[in-house]
């Protein structure tokens, strides 16, 4: 298999991953208690890694392939857009989600005592949440910049 295929599916998969993490943290974090707060924890964790490990993997992609080989192919194919918006839009967006993951990390510890009280704290349920709609966007725009470069080589 080829290098570039593989650190595709790895970016992608990782991502979704940190996406799954923060929708498992809006859930646990609708009625919280000892055992919620502490798997909260854990998800928002495990997403922190996932969105960093993603980024990082996407990265080295777009260095070592997608500018190189991917994005001439692209723009002279018949769907442009798919670079001149979805990535363009992708590139930019994806870069506050790992740090947007840590605050909401930090948000759990910083207000675990009224967690543990049950108290729902509105601004990591919607942060939770919308780091788990940009993630799923980010996978759709990956998945028409990848059909805009099918189009183009087919």
């Amino acid at each position: 298999m080829h290098m570039e295929l593989i650190l595709i599916g790895l970016h992608a998969g990782i991502g979704e991953i940190g996406a799954l993490s923060f929708l498992w943290v809006f859930i646990e974090l609708l009625s919280p208690n000892l055992q919620r707060v502490a798997r909260a924890k854990v998800a928002a964790m495990i997403g922190v890694v996932a969105l960093f490990t993603s980024w990082i993997i996407g990265g080295y992609y777009y260095v070592t392939f997608y500018g190189a080989n991917v994005k001439p192919a692209i723009k002279a194919g018949p769907m442009p857009w798919a670079h001149l918006v979805m990535t363009e839009t992708k590139e930019h967006v994806f870069l506050f989600l790992p740090f947007l993951a840590i605050l909401i990390l930090g948000l759990i510890h910083a207000h675990k005592e009224q967690l543990l009280k049950g108290e729902r704290i509105k601004s990591i349920l919607i942060l939770s949440l919308l780091v788990f709609l940009i993630s799923m966007a980010m996978a759709g725009m990956g998945y028409m910049i990848s059909s805009g470069f099918r189009s183009a080589i087919t």
